[in-house]
Order: structure tokens, then C-alpha cells, then sequence
């Protein structure tokens, strides 16, 4: 018997879930068909938006339950008797999957987004200091065919790190703590995006220095918004590097210091912990 409380919730979700498709649709980062929504109901059960229905119309009845087998198990009702689940179900669940923190997750065609990844240009940078905050660095997947069993196998690895990715010729794919908050997180990839295309208009510009970004990523980690695969992203892209909690610049962003320096520093550190050990 399902209760009063999980009605409420379900209710509640398929409400918030309507709303963040009306609000993609007015604001152009999904047209006509476009886009797929979802939410985790509970362990075994996930709300997700249909095939074939322009969201910004979508009501909440027209919402569908599935397992995590992809396979729809309700409601029985005339306005979702006929409907079926998205065609990129399988990418959704790949995402719930490999993050149980996940409670939404929004795919949608952000066209500044999806013009860069045609264009070769990434938003794995360190211009911005609000989508390095927020977002962290967002990385690119391999193109995969829409709509096939590639796009879940192209976000696999990436997504436990990350909450956000750009899909190449294809769109964004973002997650959240709710479906609300995954769409603020798709707005803000996109926000970068414009940015990203305006300053290549403009002939570029200049990353911010190690140190600066080594601040945002302190207030990124208070906020609680770090994530896997930020230690690696840092230290490749910004040139912020890790060791043993401390942060230390890489010899690729700083020329003046030598990688025997580097090398220097680790050896200290290792025999500094291998000296506490005895």
C-alpha cells in the first residue's frame, strides 16, 4: 500500500520536474521534442519525461515510473497509457547508476554548448571563477549516436567525477541533488558557454594563475561541491597540483620552478612520512 507521504513526494517531484521543463523550453536550452528529465522516486524507482511530447507543454500526469531496468511500471492512466519512456532512458540510469548521490538529472540542447564541441573548443578551463565554484571542469565525451546504448557508455566514466558534461554534436548532460538543481547547473554550463564564445570572438584571453584558482577550488571544497575527479582536472588543466592534502603548482605552469624542484619536494615528503612511520 503506498502512503500518503510517498504520494506527496510523488506529486511534489512530478510538479518540480514540470516546472524545470517549462523553464528549459522559455529559455531555449530545449526546443520542440527535445531534452529528458528524470528524478530518483526512491531506490528501485525513477520519474522520467516521455518520447515524442514537447516538454515546455508536458503536465505532470504525462510523467512515466520505470525501474531501474529501464522498464515502465506506471501509472495506468488515459493521458500516460500510450506514452513511453525517452529514447535516452538508458543514459539517465547510467547516471543514477554510478552516482547514488544523484537525485536529478536534466539532458538538454544548449546551442552555444553544443556549437564549441562542434568547434573543438572546451569549457575544461580556468577563465571563470564561478564555473570553476560551481561546476568544477567540465570535460567533453566522445561523440556517441543520440539516443543508442553509446551515450551511457560515453558518460560512464566521467560522470562519477563530475556534474556536469558537454556531449559532443549532441548537447549537456548535467545532475544535482534534484531535478531543479541539475537545471541550474545546465544554465550555468550554458552561461559559460556564451562566455567562452564571446572571448574567442574577442581573440581569447588569459587563465587564471595557479594561485587564484587554488583559492576557488578552498571555497568550491567549503561548499561541499567538491567532486572525484577535481584533483586531476586541477593539476592537469590549471596547474594546481596535490600533495598529501597540500596544494602545489605544476612545473608546467610555472616555468621557474624546474621539475628537480618538484621532484625535490615529493622526495622530502615521502621520507618525511616514511621517518614517521618507524
Amino acid at each position: 500500500m503506498i502512503s500518503n507521504i510517498d504520494n506527496q513526494k510523488e506529486k511534489a517531484l512530478r510538479q518540480e520536474i514540470v516546472h524545470v521543463c517549462q523553464l528549459l523550453y522559455d529559455k531555449g536550452l530545449i526546443v520542440a521534442t527535445d531534452g529528458n528529465i528524470s528524478a530518483r522516486l526512491d531506490d528501485n524507482t525513477i520519474l522520467i519525461t516521455p518520447s515524442g511530447l514537447c516538454k515546455g507543454l508536458m503536465t505532470p500526469d504525462q510523467l512515466i515510473t520505470i525501474n531501474l531496468d529501464g522498464r515502465k511500471v506506471g501509472p495506468d492512466t488515459p493521458a500516460n497509457r500510450l506514452l513511453k519512456p525517452t529514447s535516452e532512458t538508458a543514459m539517465h540510469l547510467e547516471a543514477y547508476k554510478q552516482r547514488p548521490d544523484v537525485m536529478g538529472v536534466v539532458h538538454t540542447h544548449p546551442p552555444y554548448a553544443i556549437a564549441l564541441s562542434i568547434a573543438g573548443i572546451t569549457l575544461a578551463d580556468c577563465m571563470l571563477p564561478e564555473a570553476i565554484m560551481f561546476l568544477g571542469l567540465t570535460p567533453t565525451t566522445p561523440y556517441s549516436t543520440p539516443a543508442s546504448e553509446e551515450n551511457a557508455q560515453a558518460i560512464r566514466e566521467v560522470i562519477v567525477g563530475h556534474d556536469a558534461l558537454v556531449l559532443q554534436r549532441h548537447g549537456a548532460l548535467t545532475v544535482g541533488s534534484s531535478p531543479l538543481n541539475a537545471y541550474y547547473r545546465t544554465e550555468t554550463l550554458e552561461q559559460v558557454a556564451r562566455i567562452t564564445f564571446m572571448l574567442h570572438q574577442l581573440g581569447g584571453g588569459q587563465p587564471l594563475p595557479p594561485f587564484q584558482v587554488e583559492k576557488l577550488i578552498k571555497i568550491r571544497q567549503d561548499m561541499g561541491l567538491g567532486r572525484a575527479a577535481d584533483e586531476a582536472d586541477f593539476c592537469e588543466i590549471c596547474g594546481v597540483c596535490h600533495l598529501n592534502g597540500q596544494h602545489v603548482q605544476s612545473t608546467e605552469s610555472n616555468p621557474n620552478h624546474s621539475k628537480t624542484d618538484l621532484i625535490q619536494t615529493i622526495t622530502e615528503r615521502v621520507m618525511q612520512e616514511l621517518g614517521e612511520m618507524k
